[in-house]
């Protein structure tokens, strides 16, 4: 039987960024619009993100050599990028290992609502605060931006790239993303449905470099199947005395 999926995928909410920063200041302070000088791509972490990845990576240090990641797919995000070079420094990924940025794992595109906050979007946009509130988050689309459903169908892709390339007798697959993408991936490898998916995002936020952890089960299935083991398992920062942070990184009205 053919094998579907490596015998192990984690995926990972980035380290705390400034902009995670920024959203709270503005939320805190009624703005209608969050202070950020660099575009979404480009925002970095803060020193608390560095200190979180930097647990993550001695945690996947700690395991033997035989059950660290094999391969890495990292988001072309510069806070995910970081997030994976802090974790490498720390020992969790060998340097060997294979790293690719794959643009498929960007954050959720906010289009016109872009930068502002829940308060902002009822300003500047009412009509849309309407129809977002109509259609619910899984199916609207922001002008310019996407919805749930678009991120899904990009990652749907994604995942047809690891059953053709990390399949391979050993193979381990770390994801370094954002909290959309850990949510979506959830959505797609556990078959799930909008009401099953929005009550696990309802429930709390993706802790910053919180783990989502799968194995195959090979007898599950043609193919197999992974199967959960851990989500949003923050021990890692816990036992390395990081701080835990769960802002969204999204403005406060289009995640």
């Amino acid at each position: 039987m053919t094998r579907r999926w490596p015998e192990a995928l984690w995926v990972v909410r980035h380290g705390e960024s400034a902009g995670n920063i920024a959203r709270n200041a503005a939320t805190a302070a009624g703005l209608a619009v969050i202070d950020i000088a660099e575009r979404d791509v480009d925002v970095p972490l803060s020193s608390t993100g560095e200190r979180q990845s930097t647990a993550l990576g001695e945690w996947f240090a700690r395991m033997p050599a035989s059950s660290r990641p094999t391969a890495v797919l990292a988001s072309p995000y510069l806070r995910a990028r970081d997030s994976v070079a802090w974790l490498a420094a720390a020992g969790g990924i060998a340097p060997s290992t294979p790293t690719s940025i794959d643009e498929r794992l960007r954050e959720k595109e906010f289009g016109a609502l872009d930068r502002l906050t829940r308060l902002g979007i009822e300003e500047q946009f009412p009509e849309q605060a309407a129809l977002r509130n109509r259609l619910g988050k899984f199916y609207y689309r922001p002008p310019g931006g996407e919805s749930w459903c678009d991120v899904i169908l990009r990652l749907r892709s994604l995942l047809d790239t690891i059953s053709m390339h990390h399949t391979r007798p050993g193979s381990r697959v770390l994801i370094m993303a954002h909290q959309v993408i850990v949510l979506c991936l959830r959505y797609l490898l556990e078959d799930m449905n909008e009401e099953q998916i929005l009550a696990i995002d309802r429930a709390g936020d993706v802790a910053n470099c919180g783990v989502t952890a799968y194995t195959l089960d090979p007898t599950a299935g043609d193919g197999g199947r992974l199967r959960l083991e851990a989500y949003n398992f923050v021990a890692p920062l816990e036992e390395a005395g990081a701080p835990v942070t769960t802002a969204p990184d999204t403005p406060a009205g289009g995640r």
